[in-house]
Parts: structure tokens; C-alpha cells; sequence
């Protein structure tokens, strides 16, 4: 477990409100799901956006529930397992556009509300996600954001990539070259020209370079951008999320 999990006041309130600002932005988006575009492929193999936002809006309770645990000390209720989450995604994603929306919304705002509930002093509270890996309650503020972002852009609905916002990918690469560095990623350096900002992965393996929000879709497994430079073979990214690196958050 971490021994870096405090986290300041100000800071938990900076990234409720970029969750906030992400959530406004996937409503915006689909003010313009029809039964017909609900029912169409997403940019996930298999998925259609009906997946996607069943997906979105069951993840979104698994937060709440993390929430919920740490702001009271005690279970919410039986917590959804892996199969129950899978039937719960294949169950819902034929519902019409407006059910599927008005699902997402509720489970979006009863999230943020629990959020907004927890006291300065349970921020810290050691919660796990499905996988079994511990991290403090507020870094399920950051998980849920990266769910929103990264599925968002996969609804194949206008929004992309490149309209991730400049805090969020930063935030997004420090998490994910962090856990790859403690992987031994086969890559020596990562430059986001765009943010400024470099990382050293280890002594072999290309330099890759582009604008930030290219280099964290690679890194996601959500393709390659042609802005994407590399002066050697890239190799393939390991399955995203990793879990964070104990230690660091």
C-alpha cells in the first residue's frame, strides 16, 4: 500500500469539478442519441454505443459504491461482481437512447452527490477496486474522469481525442508512463510537445513524439495517430488501465 495518500482539500475539490466538467460534456454529446445512433458500433470492437453508456453508467455506481465506503466505514450494500457488471452491460445496452441516457445521468449525478458528501478526513481512506488493487477514495475521482474521457471519445460521436482536455492528459500520462517506467516498457522517452512535458521510461527503445492527447490514445490502445513520431518500432502497450504504482498517486 501507498504511504502518498494525502491529498489536500483544494485539490480533491479541482478534480470533483473536472469530473463535473467531464460528465457536462459526455450529457452535451448525447443530447443526440437516437434508438438508431444507440444502436450503432461505437469505436470498441463489439460495442454499441448502448454498451458504451450502460458501461459508463454502471461503472459510475462501482464509484459511488467506493464512495459511499469510505464516507460511512461500511459496505452500501453487496458490492457487483465481474459477472453481474457483464450481464448488467449485455441486459441494458439494447434500451432506447433515452432510457440509456437517463440512466447515465442518474448514476452521474447520485456519484456526484456522494462525492460531495464525503468528509476532508475520509479522503484518504483506503478503498479496492475490482481487480484487488487498494488505492485511497480519492483517487476514484480520477478513475472515473479517465472512464468518462476515454469512452466518451469512443462513442464515435464527434468527440475525440483531441478534445481531451490539457489537464486530463497530462494527469492521464504521468498515471500511465509511471506504471509503465515500473513495468520496464521497452521505451526511452515520451515527448508531448503540446504540454511541454517529457518522460524517461528506461535506457532502450524509441523516443516517441506528438501532441499529448496522441500519445496517451497509443498508450490506451485507442490507435496511432499519423502527429505520432517515432524514431524506432513501437512496441505494443501492454492492456489499459494499469493499476498505479504503490507509492505514487
Amino acid at each position: 500500500m501507498s504511504d502518498n495518500i494525502a491529498i489536500a482539500p483544494a485539490d480533491v475539490a479541482l478534480v470533483l469539478d473536472g469530473v463535473r466538467r467531464s460528465a457536462a460534456r459526455l450529457g452535451a454529446t448525447l443530447d443526440v442519441l437516437t434508438d438508431l445512433r444507440a444502436r450503432e458500433p461505437s469505436a470498441l470492437p463489439g460495442w454499441t454505443r448502448g454498451h458504451v453508456v450502460t458501461h459508463l453508467a454502471r461503472s459510475a455506481d462501482v464509484y459511488c459504491w467506493l464512495l459511499a465506503l469510505a464516507r460511512t466505514g461500511t459496505e452500501p450494500g453487496p458490492r457487483a461482481d465481474a459477472v453481474t457488471l457483464d450481464r448488467a452491460l449485455h441486459e441494458g445496452a439494447g434500451r432506447s437512447g433515452a432510457e440509456l441516457v437517463a440512466d447515465l445521468r442518474t448514476s452521474l449525478d447520485r456519484l456526484l452527490d456522494e462525492a460531495a458528501s464525503v468528509p476532508a478526513e475520509r479522503w484518504t481512506t483506503l478503498v479496492t477496486a475490482l481487480a484487488g488493487w487498494w488505492h485511497p477514495a480519492w483517487f476514484t475521482l480520477h478513475r472515473c474522469r479517465r472512464e468518462l474521457e476515454t469512452h466518451h471519445a469512443d462513442l464515435n460521436l464527434g468527440y475525440t481525442t483531441a478534445n481531451w482536455p490539457a489537464d486530463y492528459v497530462t494527469w492521464a500520462l504521468d498515471d500511465i508512463l509511471t506504471a509503465l517506467a515500473a513495468h520496464h516498457f521497452p521505451v526511452a522517452r515520451i515527448d508531448a510537445e503540446d504540454l511541454d512535458r517529457s518522460w524517461t521510461l528506461s535506457g532502450t527503445g524509441p523516443t516517441v513524439t506528438g501532441p499529448g492527447h496522441t500519445l496517451l490514445a497509443w498508450l490506451a490502445g485507442r490507435g496511432r495517430d499519423p502527429q505520432l513520431r517515432s524514431d524506432l518500432p513501437l512496441p505494443t502497450p501492454p492492456r489499459w488501465p494499469l493499476p498505479p504504482v504503490p507509492g505514487w498517486y
